[in-house]
C-alpha cells in the first residue's frame, strides 16, 4: 500500500520552528513520504539525517521549487490531484510575502480538497499525533464538484 504523503512548508522566519518540530517528530515522519518547497525541503533533509550514521535509514524529502518561484503552486497542483494527505504550513503572519496570492491559493486548495492543514506548531502537534494519520483506510471526505462542473454558462 502507498505511504501517505505529508507536505512541509515554512516561510523564512518560521523555518527554524519547522526544522525543530520535524527533528522532534523524526521517528513519525520517517513512516511517510515527505514533500516540501525548495529551501525548506533542503533544510529538513539535512536536519532529519544529520548525526544518524546510517541508523534508521535516510529520510528523503522531495523538493519542489521555492514557494515564491512556483513551489506553492506545484504543491497546490499535487493536492488537487490527490497526491498529498496532510499539509504542515508554518506561515509568518507578521511579515508581508511577495507571493501572498500563491500562499492564499495554496491554503484555499487545501481547504477545498479537505486536506488536514496546520498553520501553526500546536495544530501540527495535534495532526502528527492523530490516530487517523496512521490509518491507511482513512480518507477525508471531499465534496463533489459535479454540479459546479455541469453548470450552464450563458454566452
Amino acid at each position: 500500500m502507498k505511504k501517505k504523503t505529508i507536505a512541509l512548508v515554512a516561510h523564512d522566519n518560521r523555518k527554524p520552528d519547522l526544522v525543530e518540530w520535524s527533528e522532534f517528530n523524526r521517528n513519525t515522519l520517517a513512516n511517510y513520504s515527505l514533500i516540501a518547497t525548495g529551501t525548506t525541503g533542503a533544510l529538513l533533509e539535512v536536519a532529519l539525517n544529520q548525526n544518524r550514521n546510517g541508523e534508521d535509514g535516510f529520510i528523503e524529502v522531495r523538493k519542489l521549487k521555492s514557494g515564491p518561484l512556483g513551489g506553492d503552486q506545484q504543491l497546490g497542483a499535487l493536492i488537487s490531484e490527490g497526491e498529498v494527505d496532510m499539509l504542515i504550513f508554518l506561515w509568518d503572519p507578521m511579515q508581508p510575502q511577495p507571493h501572498d496570492v500563491d500562499v492564499k491559493a495554496l491554503l484555499r486548495i487545501s481547504s477545498l480538497y479537505n486536506i488536514p492543514t496546520a498553520c501553526n506548531r500546536a495544530t501540527a502537534d495535534y495532526l502528527i499525533s492523530s490516530p487517523l494519520l496512521g490509518c491507511m483506510e482513512y480518507k477525508p471526505v471531499v465534496k463533489s464538484f459535479s454540479e459546479y462542473l455541469a453548470r450552464n454558462i450563458d454566452m
